[in-house]
This record gives C-alpha cells, sequence and structure tokens, in this order.
C-alpha cells in the first residue's frame, strides 16, 4: 500500500491536547516573565513609569493590539480589487 500525500496526514497540533499544552506553556512562560520583574535588579532607566512592576510587559502587550488595529485600518486603504493584475 502507497502512503497517503503529505497533505492528508496529521500534523502535531492539529490535536487539541497539543495546542492546549502550547498554549499553557506560552501562558507560564509570560507569568515568570512578569513575575521576574518584582525582584530588585540594577536598572539604567530614564523615566518613572520604567519603574513600574510589569511596565515592559503591559507596553508590549498594548502595542501589538496597537498594530493590528492600525493594520486591519491600513488594509482598507491598501486593497486592491480581486481582478486588479488582469
Amino acid at each position: 500500500m502507497s502512503e497517503p500525500p503529505a497533505t492528508d496526514r496529521e500534523r502535531w497540533l492539529d490535536d487539541r491536547r497539543n495546542v492546549k499544552k502550547v498554549v499553557r506553556t506560552l501562558f507560564a512562560v509570560c507569568a515568570v516573565v512578569a513575575l521576574a520583574d518584582l525582584f530588585p535588579y540594577k536598572e539604567h532607566l530614564h523615566f518613572g513609569f520604567e519603574y513600574w512592576p510589569g511596565f515592559y510587559s503591559i507596553f508590549g502587550f498594548v502595542a501589538c493590539v496597537a498594530l493590528v488595529l492600525a493594520a486591519t485600518q491600513l488594509r482598507k486603504v491598501l486593497k486592491r480589487d480581486e481582478d486588479y493584475y488582469d
């Protein structure tokens, strides 16, 4: 018997349990990084708000959300018709 084509094979992320493991691992890594910010270390910062615990975690999340929202608005400007190149 011949093997099925590569496109019909089940991949490791097709299993819901593996996806849950990846998401949980991502949350655990994010929590460890955010908690690490609570411990004192030598910082050379310029502004007072940079000393707030978790500032860079929150700033990174807000910046990522802002980029996604800006990209959705920019798509409206840059979108071309379906037959643009015909």
